[in-house]
This record gives structure tokens, sequence and C-alpha cells, in this order.
């Protein structure tokens, strides 16, 4: 759909690293030469402090929530003197994961993105699904339609939490016996804010932020249900790094499929071969 980025590759490259005094100078193709004095007034990006929250009301299923990432940034758009349209938003991708759920001495389930870890992507998108590239299309965009005579003043904002359920007993097992024992994920993530003009598919990386969520629980499956799980280290979570020179969008990052609909949960038994549990919607 974003044809644009096979044709614009250098020209984003160049685009996402010129700034100078806040103000963004981008070079199109065709060697057409352009300058948007888009200002970034203020960027935060943070993860809230409280640590992750475990549920056992549940017998068949523990569930944990995790702290949100948090990002806004308020941005300036000076006159458009002519017809045309810039979005600017956030776009997100996934780097790196690791989400398996062990059960003792049998084996273990495992969240897997196959191109990402078999190194055949850089990063994911991780869109909603539905607003490609944006990670959404409520407070994390706005759109602008020129011609306009003033400044155009506002706020784009994003968030982002796990709240996954993982089964007390061996997922592809009849048995409801509790046997899971650890939880692990480790995730990493870079999340941009993106100016882009529809009109000509020029696009502009005006911040980049680095974030990652870590968490390990330690679960006895013989204990009580409401006694069984414990928060390991780390408790807080690493805050985010906004970094001083942005960095490239890859091209997955951009397109289908997002996160959500290329993941695969997978059964690694400690014996035999690895089974699919719930195969990838895309």
């Amino acid at each position: 759909m974003h044809y644009f980025l096979q044709t614009c590759y250098n020209c984003l490259f160049i685009a996402s690293t010129l700034t100078e005094m806040g103000c963004i100078q981008s070079i199109g193709c065709k060697s057409k030469v352009f300058r948007e004095n888009i200002l970034v007034t203020e960027v935060k990006a943070s993860i809230d402090t409280s640590p992750t929250s475990i549920d056992e009301t549940s017998n068949v299923v523990l569930r944990y929530r995790t702290p949100h990432f948090r990002a806004s940034a308020q941005v300036l758009v000076p006159p458009i003197s002519c017809r045309e349209t810039w979005v600017v938003g956030w776009i997100q991708a996934c780097n790196h994961m690791e989400f398996y759920n062990q059960y003792g001495e049998q084996g273990k389930s495992s969240w897997e993105l196959p191109d990402l870890r078999d190194n055949k992507i850089q990063a994911i998108s991780d869109s909603d699904g539905v607003n490609y590239p944006w990670y959404g299309n409520t407070t994390e965009t706005c759109t602008i339609t020129g011609p306009t005579k003033k400044d155009t003043k506002f706020t784009v904002s994003m968030n982002d939490n796990f709240y996954p359920s993982i089964t007390w007993a061996v997922p592809i097992s009849d048995s409801n016996i509790a046997h899971l024992t650890r939880i692990y994920r480790d995730q990493s993530f870079t999340t941009w804010l993106v100016a882009i003009k529809t009109t000509t598919d020029d696009m502009i990386v005006l911040q980049t932020i680095k974030w990652k969520m870590k968490l390990e629980i330690a679960v006895d499956p013989t204990k009580p249900l409401g006694q069984r799980a414990k928060l390991q280290e780390p408790i807080a979570q690493e805050q985010p790094r906004i970094l001083s020179k942005n960095e490239l969008i890859p091209p997955n990052a951009l397109v289908k499929p997002n996160a959500n609909d290329a993941q695969v949960l997978m059964w690694r038994p400690a014996v035999g071969e690895p089974i699919v549990v719930i195969p990838p919607k895309y």
C-alpha cells in the first residue's frame, strides 16, 4: 500500500537525519527539493513506575497486566499555502520478542514472530492492523489539510501495554491440572513520530524513541489458587530513550502484517517435535 517506501528509501534516510533547530528539512524524489518547517516543541516518553500486576482469580488462566508505555508530542505545523494534506502521528515496530511460558519439565509454549525470530526482517509493524502504518487513528495521529493561514498546533499521544492470559495447564493437553512454572517476556520496540504528505507520499521522521518491556514471573503450581505466582526482577521497567539522532524506518514497519496477525503460538516439548497450537492470522 505504501509503495513510496521503495521509491523514496534514500530520500527517507536523508530526511530523517537533517534536523536543525527543530525544523525538518526533507529531500524528495526526482531531485525536487522542498522544505517543511514542522516544529516539535516537546516530546515525552515514559513507562509507568507501577509493577506488573498478576491476576489469579481464574482456575483456567493466569493473567498479568504490564505498566503502560506512554509517548506524547506537541507539534507545530506552519501555514500550508497549497491544497495538500499532511498526517502527523506515531508509528511503532517490534524489533525483538521472546515470550514463553514454562511448564516444568514437560516443555514450554512460546508466542513467536517467525520472520523476526529467523532474522529475515529487522522489525515488524505494531500497527492496530487497520490504519497502516499508524499505531492508531484517534489520539495517535492528526491530519492537517491546506491551504491554512496560520500555524496549526496539536498534540499526538499513544500508549501500549500487555494483558495476556496463560493457561495453567499445558496448552495442548486435555487436562486442567496446573503445570505452569515460569513466565518470561522480553520485547523491544522502536516508536517514531512521523509526518507524511499524502499528496506525494513524502515522509519525514521527526523523532525516534526506543523502549522495552521485560518481565519474569515464577509460578508454583502446587500452591492454592491466588498464592502461586510471584513477580521477579526487574520489578520496575527501564525507562524509554528519546534518541538525539533519528533512525531509519525498516520497510516491514510500514506494511502488513502487523505483529498480532503474524505471531504464532508454538508448543515446544522437552522431547519431540514442536507443535503449532495457534497459527498466524496472516
